[in-house]
């Protein structure tokens, strides 16, 4: 990989950064390290908690316009799934994995923090899909990960008018969990990574593959498939950690397994 690296602050917690300066434009290189990192990503088992941040004063411009003008209608047909597959993949990781949005997170940058589980924005940071004014739509997630997150009245005034928010408002339309002073914003990034990562792994990845597998499904499936995933941590030596540990009033110690 080239412009995307993986870091390893401490132990369970994994930061992904995006370093194609000046704006991490998502051009053919970008999106290539992208599912790189994010298979490298999926084989870690001692992987509790992904950040996705920036090197620098942006977190994604969004598409590379430079290249997109120089391909044809074809290249384009090819690229653009791909790139919806790259946020994807993103999704589909096993691990809850917090999008640290600095700067702009404008188009395919907006939806590569909706392809993360959270999002945590700078004060001074702003995101939108801006897409319509260039006489396109969202094609990575955008037009259905918005609305299942925010409901559909919110996600068309955001997709329809092509303006970029601003952190409060980006919090309080519900798109951002937390909105920090620009210079806290890795330190709070790592402060929930390390929330997350403090509980048992195996209980977290079912969690979320509750969640997002239940989310199109009646509540009768959906329950069905919490029940299944609950059956996941039975035969745990976690679980059997946690009950010895509330039992001698200390704090667990889980493995991840």
């Amino acid at each position: 990989m080239r412009v995307v690296r993986i870091e390893t602050p401490e132990d369970g917690i994994r930061v992904l950064v995006l370093d194609r300066p000046p704006v991490n434009a998502l051009g053919r290189e970008l999106v290539d390290d992208l599912f790189t990192a994010c298979d490298t990503l999926r084989e870690d088992t001692q992987a509790r908690c992904v950040v996705v941040r920036s090197a620098g004063k942006h977190f994604c411009a969004g598409a590379d316009l430079k290249e997109r003008q120089g391909m044809t209608l074809d290249e384009v047909r090819a690229f653009v799934p791909k790139l919806a597959g790259v946020c994807n993949a993103l999704a589909g990781l096993p691990m809850p994995t917090i999008a640290a949005v600095r700067g702009t997170a404008a188009g395919g940058g907006c939806e590569v923090a909706l392809g993360c589980d959270l999002r945590i924005l700078a004060e001074d940071a702003t995101i939108g899909l801006r897409e319509t004014a260039l006489a396109i739509l969202p094609g990575a997630g955008g037009t259905q990960r918005l609305p299942r997150l925010v409901g559909p009245a919110i996600a068309k005034r955001w997709i329809f008018t092509g303006r970029m928010h601003t952190a409060a408002q980006a919090l309080e339309d519900g798109v951002a969990q937390q909105v920090v002073p620009a210079g806290y914003l890795e330190a709070a990034a790592l402060d929930l990574a390390r929330a997350i990562a403090a509980n048992g792994p195996v209980a977290i990845r079912l969690a979320k593959r509750a969640i997002d597998g239940g989310a199109d499904l009646g509540l009768a499936p959906a329950l069905a498939l919490e029940w299944d995933c609950y059956q996941g941590v039975l035969g745990t030596q976690d679980r059997v950690e946690a009950l010895a540990a509330f039992a001698e009033k200390r704090p667990p110690k889980f493995q991840g397994r």
